[in-house]
């Protein structure tokens, strides 16, 4: 599976970013990645308390951070601490990959050839870039753009009118018209009074047996992957920010949006236009009635309701008052 979609730049010493790193601590950074997944040549991130688990395990070579936080990182651990981590973390990704932070039209992009893709059905007017991987059997419709070095799998049908790119798709995958799938999220950082953008090295992975209706929007991670997993459906307009990660045989319901970060557990039910606010937890089995506004970490095996959203029989009993 491919790692990242993005080119970075080669041998970026952490002192080039950094000047007051000394030259014992200096290393080459090999990626950016998030406390969990970063190894030993690796810059990583911690900015919110509520990662202290993932920052006290960390395989991360660096670290950016504040003072309050770095006392939680292992001491193994080089501490950059900044008073506000994501513009500093942003600008380290502009230079490692300074082409992540805006959406440039893939110029691979080149009418569909059926030479080569002898085991898919094509509709008319389609649009491929290179080193995309389509599986036997898939349908995809008329009007679509498949970007460079994305892979579908096999028995998809892709529907017409969609624009695919940074993502891996698994085998038996609906996708209907309409949809964007792996665009850049909404990454802004308000800084003296202008914004910043933030560039977003992740991809989409949509696992086997999901289906995606109509005109949905699913932006890619940031630094990690926005993940949907097995047979989980989603109806009409439903938008997925960076980073989100849906479980397994889930059904989210139309006009459902998810903020960035927000990790959702399987088996999980979503009424029509719920809301899910960013870095929140839902567990497994649970369900959200329509409407709903989910600013707090849900348990498993919850139902809920409202906004804010509350357990179903308080809010049936604060409807009567």
């Amino acid at each position: 599976m491919k790692s990242s979609f993005f080119i970075s730049k080669k041998n970026v010493k952490l002192s080039k970013i950094f000047s007051n790193v000394s030259k014992k601590n200096d290393f080459i950074i090999k990626n950016v990645k998030p406390l969990h997944k970063a190894g030993k040549f690796d810059i990583t991130f911690f900015d919110n308390i509520k990662y202290k688990s993932f920052a006290s395990e960390t395989k991360g070579r660096a670290c950016i951070t504040t003072e309050k936080l770095a006392k939680f990182l292992p001491n193994n651990v080089l501490k950059i601490t900044v008073k506000n981590v994501l513009p500093e973390l942003a600008k380290i990704l502009i230079k490692i990959y300074p082409n992540a932070d805006v959406d440039y039209p893939d110029s691979s992009l080149k009418p569909v050839s059926k030479q080569k893709y002898k085991t898919v059905i094509f509709g008319k007017n389609i649009l491929v870039g290179k080193n995309v991987k389509i599986g036997k059997n898939t349908l995809i419709g008329s009007n679509t753009i498949i970007e460079h070095d994305v892979e579908i799998g096999r028995d998809c049908v892709i529907g017409s009118n969609l624009v695919i790119k940074n993502s891996i798709i698994g085998d038996r995958v609906v996708l209907q018209d309409g949809s964007k799938i792996g665009q850049k999220g909404f990454g802004f950082i308000p800084l003296n009074k202008k914004n910043m953008k933030f560039p977003h090295i992740g991809k989409v992975l949509i696992h086997d047996d999901v289906e995606i209706a109509s005109n949905c929007t699913i932006d890619r991670g940031s630094v990690e992957d926005t993940v949907i997993g097995k047979n989980t459906y989603l109806d009409n307009q439903v938008h997925l920010a960076h980073n989100v990660k849906i479980g397994s045989n889930c059904m989210i319901a139309g006009q459902v949006g998810f903020a960035g970060s927000s990790i959702i557990g399987n088996n999980v039910s979503i009424g029509g236009q719920a809301g899910i606010s960013g870095h929140l937890k839902i567990g497994n089995n649970v369900k959200i009635g329509g409407g709903s506004g989910v600013v707090k970490d849900i348990e498993d095996n919850l139902v809920v309701m409202g906004y804010p959203a509350v357990e179903f029989r308080k809010f049936l009993k604060n409807q009567k008052k």
